[in-house]
């Protein structure tokens, strides 16, 4: 067996781009289909999604995540993610301490505006109470 060192730390860092003494990343949760749904982008945007949700779990926010508007804040985040004219979007909230919970992936549609469709935003709000409900039920536990 071999004595940890400060080169066994950088290593670390450089691998994974985490010191030795950060918290393990949060879990992710998912609300729905919203996983399911994920399985279905194609490879590109899906690992886009992919990163912008790992930078969730370690405290950051990706460049390609911007808050959601209608929710009053930073706390509902949406990825936005292209591929040959397509769009594809995840919205995910991190106002819970302990978890990220994904709400909702789904491919924009309409060429009109960049507005998220009324029926998107009803799907994304219900789903949202159901993560409130999670959590609170998780922290009775």
């Amino acid at each position: 067996m071999w004595a940890h060192s400060y080169l066994d730390d950088l290593f670390i860092y450089m691998y994974n781009g985490m010191s030795v003494e950060e918290a393990a990343p949060k879990p992710v949760r998912w609300v729905g289909r919203s996983l399911d749904d994920l399985r279905t982008l194609p490879d590109e945007p899906r690992r886009e999604v992919g990163h912008a949700l790992f930078a969730a779990q370690r405290g950051e926010t990706d460049p390609a995540a911007k808050p959601l508007k209608g929710f009053g804040g930073a706390g509902v985040l949406e990825i936005v993610a292209w591929q040959q004219g397509d769009t594809w979007r995840a919205v995910y909230t991190v106002r819970f301490e302990d978890a990220i919970y994904v709400l909702h992936v789904f491919q924009k549609k309409s060429k009109k505006g960049i507005a998220t469709p009324a029926r998107e935003m009803d799907l994304i709000r219900r789903r949202l109470a159901e993560a409130e409900r999670d959590y609170k039920r998780r922290q009775v536990q």
